[in-house]
């Protein structure tokens, strides 16, 4: 089994979903470069991509061909303007064309070139997509793909979850293999996994990206508090964390991040002011999630907002949280992401939300429990913990739309996550019954029985609620 670098687990996306907006973005780069390869690509008279299972039927509504679009014209989710996104397929739309290279375009017309299949599913995968370029000679040239959680894109016939698999010193599958070889090497767990993470990189530059995704974790809150009005989609969900901050920092305004930070920290510490700026702290990424912003992706996009809650709680309201502490944090979640990723899923459509929301809980809470200078064993209890009590959570967007439940969702994830890790803190985790291996294994077994209609397909739960839509 090839390692994962835990940067793969923990980067910059953009919303609202890894899986239906991320994936098919990346999906879309891949054909591009396949065609590219074969010296097809400025041969090419036309693409279609149709939309099969689950990037169906809610693919509208996490803007999965908005994604396709982008992905052909060859945009990067990483650097696009997101305020420009709607403009840019306004105008391919008007224009009717997609330039597909920098000398190179083709027609397009959304209703015959982005298809949605709402009515079958691929077999490997409920994510999966086909590509269709028509050569100017008439040939045809096709492609499956699957998005399979958390930005991931394979082929079937690959199954590769990485374009240049690698494999780390110290491979670490499970628990069992993570505790062995800190307790052979005598290191933390996060010294283990800056130590693997040289298969990819130095260790000055594993440090450097890690303060960079909290850079970019502080930056979202941040723009995320300072936004207000309805998120798009028709629902009409209107953004709290802008009021919310205005209220609990009495509409003071803050030119930059830091102040802002400075501001809380200077600010009450009772219990219930800290539990409510833990929810302004998720809700903020997960409303800039649910806009097409440019977020941290840990492990998706629909549970982007409980690592940063966790992370920025502990920041502002413990004690001597820097950056040492920080890069620890993002190191040992990353890699407790990894063991989801390999063994069972971190794809709604394969698990339902236990594999979003409760996996970015119990990497957040075995990662907080690391930071504060718990014992490995203590990080693994916190994990399992948070995960024990996510079990059989179903996916069930209303309107396909990244918004009701989610973003709430988040908020509850990030408080779980802190009690799980309070409660191994204060615990002998000798004495603890369930491994994080136990309940990884469970919950693949959970996602395995649990029903299509509670898969991201919001064919069941609160997504049979009727609600009127006004776009969508």
């Amino acid at each position: 089994m090839e390692s994962i670098s835990i940067f793969e687990i923990i980067k910059v996306g953009i919303g609202p979903s890894s899986s239906h907006t991320m994936g098919p973005w990346r999906a879309a780069l891949f054909f591009l470069d396949l065609l590219r390869k074969n010296s097809q690509l400025n041969k090419v008279a036309e693409i279609s991509t149709t939309l099969f299972g689950s990037l169906a039927k809610t693919g509208k509504g996490h803007g999965t061909d908005i994604a396709v679009i982008l992905g052909l014209s060859n945009e990067d989710f990483k650097t696009i303007d997101t305020d420009k996104i709607g403009e840019k397929i306004e105008e391919i739309k008007s224009k009717g064309s997609i330039s597909i290279s920098a000398d190179h375009s083709i027609s397009f017309n959304y209703d015959k070139h982005i298809l949605f299949e709402y009515s079958k599913s691929l077999d490997y995968h409920p994510n999966g997509m086909r590509f269709e370029a028509k050569l100017i000679d008439g040939s045809l040239i096709s492609q499956e793909y699957f998005s399979v959680g958390g930005g991931f894109v394979v082929k079937q016939n690959t199954g590769h979850v990485a374009t240049n698999p690698i494999t780390s010193k110290y491979p670490c599958h499970s628990q069992k293999d993570l505790l062995d070889n800190c307790n052979r090497l005598n290191l933390s767990i996060s010294e283990l996994v800056m130590l693997n993470e040289t298969a990819w990189q130095t260790e000055a530059e594993t440090r450097k990206q890690a303060l960079y995704i909290w850079e970019e974790i502080k930056n979202c809150i941040f723009r995320g508090i300072n936004k207000s009005g309805m998120l798009p989609g028709g629902l009409k969900v209107r953004r709290r964390a802008y009021d919310l901050n205005e209220k609990f920092l009495k509409g003071q305004k803050f030119a930059n991040v830091a102040d802002w930070i400075k501001a809380i920290k200077n600010g009450p510490k009772d219990f219930d002011t800290v539990n409510k700026w833990i929810s302004v702290f998720a809700l903020a990424v997960n409303e800039e999630n649910a806009s097409f912003g440019r977020i941290i992706t840990a492990p998706t996009n629909g549970a982007s907002g409980v690592i940063p809650a966790v992370i920025m709680y502990a920041h502002c309201f413990t004690q001597n949280f820097g950056e040492d502490e920080i890069v620890k944090f993002i190191l040992t979640a990353g890699e407790i992401g990894t063991l989801y990723k390999k063994g069972a899923t971190i794809s709604a459509a394969m698990g339902g939300c236990q594999a979003e929301i409760g996996v970015s809980s119990s990497m957040a809470a075995g990662a907080l429990t690391e930071a504060l200078g718990g014992r490995k064993e203590q990080v693994c209890q916190a994990a399992e913990i948070a995960m024990e009590h996510h079990l059989g959570m179903t996916c069930d967007p209303i309107g396909g739309l990244v918004q009701i439940p989610c973003i709430e969702r988040n908020s509850m994830g990030a408080i779980k996550a802190i009690t799980a890790s309070n409660m191994a803190l204060e615990s002998d985790s000798s004495t603890a019954r369930l491994s994080l291996d136990n309940v990884i294994q469970v919950m693949w077994e959970t996602a395995l029985d649990m029903k299509s209609k509670y898969k991201e397909t919001s064919e069941g739960g609160l997504a049979k609620i009727p609600v009127n839509i006004a776009e969508c």
